[in-house]
């Protein structure tokens, strides 16, 4: 549906005693690629915020193909899996610089009242963006 790219390099703080990046830091990598998703379409994370709603994960899958290793240029892609309504889904793909899949992954969060601490449905305002978005880039 909805792709975004983004690219970082490994930190030595991220490895173990032999170079490769510890599968825990995974889940940040997954977490920037969402956030920058959502930047991408011209929103924040801490915008949606301001307007009470937060984005709680519930659902986290991540599947090691191939290591990746200090100092490697990451390229993390991050889908839209499908139109949201009270969940969003994504779907994600690291490669290294050689163009080899290293990681797959998928997670779902759902929407959720800052105040009443209640899964709601999608805030219109981003569904509109969203769908916009999804219209422009068919």
């Amino acid at each position: 549906m909805i792709l975004s790219e983004m690219q970082f390099r490994v930190r030595y703080a991220e490895t173990d005693q032999m170079g490769v990046a510890y599968h825990g830091n995974y889940a940040q990598y997954i977490e920037m690629g969402r956030t920058e998703w959502l930047r991408n379409l011209g929103f924040s994370y801490k915008k949606l915020e301001e307007f009470g709603v937060m984005l709680p994960l519930i659902n986290l899958n991540i599947n090691y193909l191939k290591p990746a290793k200090y100092d490697d240029l990451l390229t993390l892609k991050t889908t839209l899996l499908k139109r949201p309504s009270a969940r969003i889904e994504f779907g994600y793909e690291l490669f290294n610089e050689n163009q080899e899949l290293l990681t797959t992954g998928q997670t779902t969060l759902v929407f959720v009242n800052m105040k009443t601490n209640k899964p709601i449905r999608i805030p219109e305002f981003l569904l509109k963006i969203i769908d916009q978005t999804i219209a422009t880039s068919s």
